[in-house]
């Protein structure tokens, strides 16, 4: 099969179908995780001719890989840390998402750096960026995004009217990407699945299979139906981030390698409340403050603090949300106040355990370890280099077969929506045309689904209904969330609103004026009756009650004791260890 054509649905049949195929034969290799690394992990391995089958105890990307900076970029801090070789890594991989891997879901982002001081901070700031570029060419591919640019006060306060005059004396502009990462990951599994990897949500890994020392499969609880079953498999690839810790106590706690999470936090503000044409990037005393621009608001973050709760949900408390707001405003004309803010967000880094006690000292480089027969185990990294690590990952799978394993080709393989792609953007005033729907709403198609438009149009020409915007939520169509049901592995409400759109921080409501429509339109291709329609909404309106509880809160503790207040629709399993 071809990936980018559609073949790849990731509906509730597929599952079903998945599920049957990976416990009926034994697997070349078998991913725990659906992140982003687990996810470029099946791709890897399924072009490489291997029989694959990935599992994800929640939804694809609902942990660190949904709640990231949403920026592909090679690290520009990274530099000050003389690590060039990570920077030169990432950059490389900005390329090859720009230009050849994902160009409908990865695209240019400009930011201003404002400089504070004279004289000697112009000549040290440009002179790293100035490398930061020269670094992206060494891979022997263009950039992809343009070169950076100094700026006199005057110029960079017309490109960023919002910053007040006082607080800079100048600016260097430079150019990173950005992505909508949990669109990213789902469309990693849907590639995958179209070169014959199984691939099956709300599976659960709750132990190890073992003859003697080697690991030989999985223990799986289906979450959906409460039943369990084994997954044999000659390889078993760990790829669970900050959860990598868990899943070693499972074979043993025989791991070589020690994963510390550092949570970040994130505010979404409306596009108007920052009058600006670029994206800001702010110093603060531990690390980097982004402005980004992101549809019709910004991204404000991220936070860098050690977090030893919960791990599924991490909280925003109020300190947090105010740490954001102070360094925000110490360089905008009109400050941002708590009510500007539309929705926060809060995600862990999975940072390999070091010696240093502040998390943003230790490594975001990755590693990959063997520390039983059967068993790799793959932690670290950033998300930009996640193919780099599934290709580390899947060599020492091939390590541990008997069978010769083509070297990987992931730098050449297209994802789903990718073939096509400029030809299709090129003609979107005639597909406007073609389908009745406005050309703004054919772009914000096409860069959410590229080629694989014509499957979200076709449900249109079914049922015109569709076409009408989620009232409420009016930057998506009906459609999307029918398509997020029967193609992309949607199970539940949460899953549609948090990650296969984003309402859930994109607008102040937070997604609770959408719930019952949204829910309604899922019902059909998943099968709910009005129970649980009723059900999803609560569950939905719970978790957004507390997550708004939660961040009132003054410390993590209090903060986490509350967002753990709200039940789980589907909840997890509590695994026996060994």
């Amino acid at each position: 099969m071809t990936a980018g054509r559609g073949e790849a649905r990731l509906g509730p049949a597929e599952r079903t179908a998945a599920l049957a195929r990976m416990s009926a034969e034994e697997l070349d290799v078998v991913v725990v995780g659906g992140g982003v690394v687990g996810a470029g992990v099946a791709l890897d391995a399924a072009t490489r001719g291997l029989d694959v089958g990935v599992v994800e105890a929640r939804d694809f990307a609902s942990g660190t890989s949904s709640r990231s900076s949403k920026l592909i970029h090679g690290g520009l801090r990274y530099l000050e840390q003389l690590n060039f070789e990570l920077v030169r890594e990432a950059l490389q991989e900005r390329s090859l998402l720009l230009q050849r891997i994902a160009p409908h879901l990865v695209r240019p982002v400009p930011f201003l750096f404002p400089l504070t001081h004279f004289a000697w901070e112009r000549p040290y700031v440009g002179a790293g960026v100035a490398l930061y570029d020269t670094l992206g060419f060494a891979s022997g591919l263009t950039r992809g995004v343009p070169g950076h640019r100094h700026l006199s006060r005057s110029r960079a306060l017309r490109l960023a009217p919002a910053l007040r005059k006082s607080a800079f004396t100048g600016a260097v502009q430079y150019w990173d990407a950005q992505v909508d990462d949990a669109r990213y990951v789902m469309t990693l599994l849907r590639t995958a699945a179209s070169y014959g990897a199984h691939v099956a949500p709300r599976a659960q890994v709750v132990g190890f299979l073992r003859e003697g020392e080697r690991v030989t499969g999985v223990r799986v609880c289906d979450l959906e139906s409460g039943d369990e079953f084994e997954i044999r498999a000659q390889q078993v690839v760990n790829a669970t981030g900050v959860w990598t810790d868990d899943i070693q106590e499972l074979v043993g706690g025989r791991g070589q390698i020690h994963v510390r999470a550092s949570k970040g936090i994130h505010l979404v503000v409306p596009r108007d409340r920052i009058h600006s044409y670029t994206g800001i990037i702010l110093r603060t005393e531990k690390s980097v403050l982004f402005v980004i621009p992101w549809g019709r608001h910004w991204i404000v973050g991220t936070t860098d603090t050690e977090w030893t709760l919960d791990k599924s949900h991490p909280a925003a408390s109020r300190t947090d949300i105010d740490y954001l707001l102070d360094h925000v405003n110490e360089v905008l004309s009109v400050p941002l106040t708590r009510d500007d803010v539309e929705g926060v967000y809060a995600g862990l880094r999975p940072l390999l355990s070091g010696e240093s006690d502040e998390t943003s000292k230790l490594s975001r480089e990755h590693v990959v370890a063997h520390p039983v027969p059967g068993l790799v185990m793959i932690a670290g990294g950033k998300y930009t280099t996640y193919r780099v690590m599934a290709k580390d990952a899947v060599d020492a799978v091939a390590h541990g077969l008997d069978q010769r394993v083509p070297s990987s080709c992931t730098d050449r393989i297209p994802l789903a929506g990718a073939e096509g792609y400029q030809a299709l953007w090129n003609s979107r005033h005639r597909i406007a045309h073609d389908s009745g729907l406005h050309v703004a709403r054919i772009e914000h198609l096409l860069q959410r689904y590229g080629s694989l438009i014509d499957e979200v149009l076709e449900l249109i020409r079914e049922d015109r209904t569709l076409a009408r915007p989620l009232n409420g939520a009016d930057d998506y169509l009906r459609a999307e969330i029918v398509y997020a049901a029967t193609h992309e592995g949607a199970r539940h409400l949460n899953d549609v609103l948090t990650r296969r759109t984003r309402i859930s921080i994109e607008t102040f409501h937070r997604g609770q004026a959408v719930a019952q429509e949204a829910a309604e339109l899922m019902a059909g291709p998943l099968g709910w009756d009005a129970e649980q329609v009723k059900a999803e909404v609560e569950y939905y309106t719970k978790r957004v009650e507390a997550e708004r509880l939660s961040q009132e809160q003054d410390t993590d503790q209090e903060a986490d004791a509350i967002r753990l207040g709200a039940p789980e629709i589907v909840p997890v399993v509590t695994p026996e260890r060994p």
